[in-house]
């Protein structure tokens, strides 16, 4: 299962690798913790191993609990790095930058956004080298360097999120399930690598239609929102977008937690974010969430005011939603929205009770004449020194 390297490695060669002696590593395959091929030949998978048990030696576990650990199956997903090793390095930083023209400096800034270790620049493959000639030819197609570093942090944070996903589901769903019904270590570690060997191929071509169809949604969204934001009186400033912003909670998530455990709390954030995901008008998306706090971004604030009355209508099980809703000019910056605006809208969902919909007076303006709004008053808002103008929205009365 685990093939062959091209050439065949000595065990000097891969105790460098590995970061330990030849002799450490000789030790590590006579008592059983490192096993070799048949033939006694270093394989992909048990050099993977031992990077393992390095590892877990210099957090000062024993080989007894390593080999323990082994023989259970809780280290036959190492086995997989086999399929996702990295290569020796290749390049020097100055010969890195002599290839692609890049500073050696704005190598290190462009490693530093896409959330590489600052080691990198010491392993520089040839792989992580045609990254580098991707970045060279969209900076020089004429591609803002503010711009690019910026996508680099949020492609870095998306995938890296990504990947972790999978490695956390495949262990919980076929790592765990394999150890409990007690299957041999490395039989385990060879059925799993079989599924990652059909799995790992498929990751790149879903991500791919993925982006694609978002990328077609989003332009489509900037297109109109360009013509909206064409119509204004005022000119935003370069990074500025003029957003609605709503905040979306639980109502007594805490309690929840407290009186029915960690796992019911759960099970009602993932439904009421899939029923937020699910609802929400074309314009608007999820940008983060945080517990049970969902934020949603969107171009227009009367539809997103629709959705969340709208929503609450939908709500009947407990904890209720309470939603939060203002419009106002934030700053952009890797993927993300920030400043005083989004900070109001937050503090507003604060103030809203488990089925209710509180929103500032901009929303007002900008909603149609079918919804009414309740006005609260003048709040003073945490964090803020003027007062804010709020009000209750909810839906009119039917003629």
């Amino acid at each position: 299962m685990n093939a062959t390297p091209p050439t065949a490695l000595s065990t000097a060669e891969v105790a460098r690798r590995v970061g330990v002696t030849p002799a450490t590593l000789k030790r590590w395959v006579s008592t059983g913790v490192v096993p070799l091929a048949a033939d006694g030949a270093w394989t992909h998978g048990a050099i993977a191993q031992a990077r393992i048990v390095a590892r877990l030696r210099a957090r000062g576990h024993s080989l007894a609990e390593i080999r323990q650990a082994t023989e259970d199956g809780r280290l036959a997903f190492g086995y997989a790095e086999d399929l996702l090793r990295v290569e020796a390095a290749d390049y020097t930083l100055g010969e890195a930058a002599e290839e692609t023209g890049l500073e050696p400096a704005l190598i290190e800034r462009i490693g530093s956004s896409l959330g590489f270790s600052t080691l990198w620049i010491e392993h520089i493959t040839e792989d992580d080298l045609q990254l580098l000639r991707y970045a060279a030819a969209a900076l020089a197609a004429g591609l803002p360097l503010v711009a690019f570093l910026q996508m680099c942090r949020v492609y870095g944070q998306a995938l890296a999120q990504v990947a972790d996903a999978e490695v956390r589901l495949f262990h919980l769903y076929v790592h765990e399930p394999l150890i409990r019904e007690g299957i041999p270590g490395l039989q385990m570690a060879e059925e799993m690598e079989d599924l990652t060997r059909e799995l790992l191929p498929l990751a790149s071509p879903i991500m791919d239609h993925l982006h694609q169809r978002f990328l077609h949604h989003f332009v489509e969204q900037d297109v109109i929102g360009h013509m909206e934001a064409d119509l204004g009186d005022t000119q935003l400033d370069l990074g500025r977008l003029r957003v609605a912003i709503a905040f979306a909670d639980l109502a007594g998530y805490t309690r929840l937690t407290e009186e029915q455990g960690e796992e019911e709390a759960v099970g009602a954030v993932e439904r009421f974010v899939e029923a937020v995901e699910n609802t929400l008008p074309e314009d608007a998306r999820v940008i983060k969430t945080i517990g049970d706090e969902v934020m949603v971004v969107g171009s227009d604030p009367a539809a997103l005011v629709d959705w969340a009355v709208g929503f609450q209508e939908l709500m009947t099980e407990r904890p209720l939603p309470r939603i939060g809703v203002h419009y106002g000019e934030t700053l952009y910056r890797d993927g993300d929205y920030y400043g005083r605006e989004v900070n109001l809208a937050a503090r507003v969902a604060a103030r809203s009770a488990g089925g209710e919909v509180v929103v500032t007076r901009p929303i007002v303006d900008a909603a149609g004449p079918h919804l009414e709004f309740e006005r609260i008053g003048e709040v003073r808002l945490k964090g803020f020194t003027e007062a804010t103008e709020l009000f209750l929205a909810m839906l009119g009365d039917a003629e």
